[in-house]
C-alpha cells in the first residue's frame, strides 16, 4: 500500500473512533453479576514506574471504590525476584482475587500455580499473547487491546511518515513473550511494506533508565542519518532517549522519529504534545481496562463466565492531542463507568 493510502486509512480509522466516542457508544458488556460485597483484592504491579502499569492500577482502584472493595498494591519494582516475592506476599494476605498487572505469566509460572491451587481467581493485564477469556497460567481473563493490531498501526505510521526511506530500529524486551511477538510483527510489517529494519534491540524495560542513553548514542554513531525511526513495544523506552539525542545536538523534529506500539503513558503524551522526542503512541484506554479487570474479577469470584470484551486502541498524534485539550491520557469519551456501575447495581 502506498504511504498516502496508509495515511488516509489511519485518518479514517481515527475519524471513526472519534465519531464513536462523540456519540458516547459503549461496546462493552451490559449484563453480568451484581457487585459482590466486602471483597479484597491485590494488584501485583510489574513496575509502577511503567506508565501503562500505573494507569491500569489507577483504574482498578477507582472501580474498586465503587464496589466498596479493598485494594492492596504490591510493586514488583521491575525485577523477576520482586514479582515472585510480591506473589508470595499476596497469597499470605488471603485476598478474594489477584490482578496480574503487566508481567508474563510464563515468567512466574511456578508462583502462579500456587495461586491457582489456592483457588484465588486471577485476572491479568498483558500477561501473554492470548487475550480474553481462559488465558494460560490459570488466568480467568487477560485484558488487553489486540497487540498485533497495535504493532501494525505503529509500523504503518512509520512507513507513512518515512516512505521508502524508512530505516527503523526496534526496541523490545525478551523477558516478555508478548513483547517479542509485538516487535516481530512490527518488523514483519515494515519489511513487507518495503522499509528497512536496521537493528532489533533486545533490552530490558526495567533497565531503560541506564541503558537507553548509551544505546541511543551507539546507534547514532553506527547508522547516522540512515536511522529515521525508533519503534518500541512500550513508551518507557523513550523516557530516556531524548537526553542522548539532545546531547548529540539533535532536536525533537530531527533525527529518528519515535513511535510506541503500546500503552500511552502520560509522559509519552506530554512528549508528543511538546515535540519532545516522541511523535506518536498507539495508546490503550488504561483506566477503562482497570474497570474491566475489576468487572472480570467480580465475575470470577461469583463463578460466572468472563465477558470476553476487547478494548480498542487509538493512534495518538500531536494534532489529535491539540484537539483533545489539556489531558495527557487516552480516556475515551464513552460511558464505561456508568455501564459497569449499572451491571454491579451501584
Amino acid at each position: 500500500m502506498h504511504s498516502r493510502s496508509i495515511v488516509a486509512a489511519l485518518l479514517i480509522g481515527a475519524a471513526m473512533a472519534s465519531a464513536s466516542q462523540a456519540e458516547g457508544v459503549w461496546d462493552g458488556p451490559t449484563t453480568g453479576p451484581g457487585g459482590a460485597e466486602g471483597k479484597s483484592i491485590v494488584v501485583l504491579a510489574a513496575d509502577l514506574k511503567n506508565g501503562g502499569v500505573l494507569g491500569v492500577t489507577t483504574g482498578v482502584e477507582e472501580a474498586a471504590r465503587v464496589l466498596g472493595w479493598q485494594v492492596r498494591v504490591l510493586d514488583g519494582a521491575g525485577s523477576i525476584q520482586g514479582r515472585t516475592a510480591a506473589i508470595g506476599q499476596a497469597l499470605a494476605l488471603r485476598p478474594d482475587g489477584i490482578v496480574i498487572n503487566g508481567f508474563d505469566a510464563v515468567e512466574q509460572q511456578a508462583a502462579l500455580e500456587g495461586v491457582a491451587s489456592a483457588g484465588v481467581p486471577m485476572v491479568a493485564w498483558h500477561s501473554g499473547p492470548k487475550i480474553g477469556c481462559d488465558a494460560p497460567g490459570g488466568i480467568f481473563a487477560n485484558v488487553s487491546t489486540d497487540a498485533m493490531a497495535v504493532s501494525e498501526v505503529a509500523a504503518q505510521w512509520a512507513m507513512a511518515d518515512g516512505g521508502d526511506e524508512v530505516g527503523a530500529v526496534i526496541f523490545t524486551d525478551s523477558t516478555y513473550q508478548i513483547a517479542i511477538d509485538k516487535a516481530d510483527r512490527i518488523r514483519e510489517t515494515i519489511e513487507a511494506m518495503g522499509g528497512a529494519v536496521l537493528e532489533y534491540v533486545d533490552t530490558p524495560i526495567a533497565d531503560t533508565s541506564t541503558r537507553m542513553g548509551p544505546l541511543t548514542t551507539s546507534l547514532l554513531q553506527k547508522y547516522g542519518d540512515r536511522w529515521t525511526h525508533a519503534l518500541a513495544i512500550n513508551d518507557l523506552y523513550f523516557d530516556f532517549m531524548g537526553p542522548a539525542l539532545a546531547a548529540a545536538g539533535i532536536g525533537g523534529a530531527d533525527g529518528p522519529q519515535a513511535g510506541s506500539a503500546g500503552d500511552g503513558s502520560e509522559a509519552a503524551f506530554q512528549r508528543i504534545r511538546t515535540g519532545g522526542y516522541q511523535t506518536i503512541t498507539v495508546a490503550e484506554p488504561l483506566n477503562l481496562q482497570g474497570w474491566q479487570i475489576v468487572d472480570e474479577l467480580n465475575r470470577a469470584i461469583q463463578g460466572q463466565p468472563c465477558s470476553g470484551y476487547v478494548t480498542s486502541p487509538a493512534l495518538v498524534t500531536r494534532e489529535g492531542l491539540e484537539k483533545m485539550g489539556a489531558g495527557n491520557r487516552f480516556d475515551p469519551d464513552i460511558p464505561y463507568r456508568e455501564a459497569y456501575a449499572a451491571i454491579w447495581g451501584r
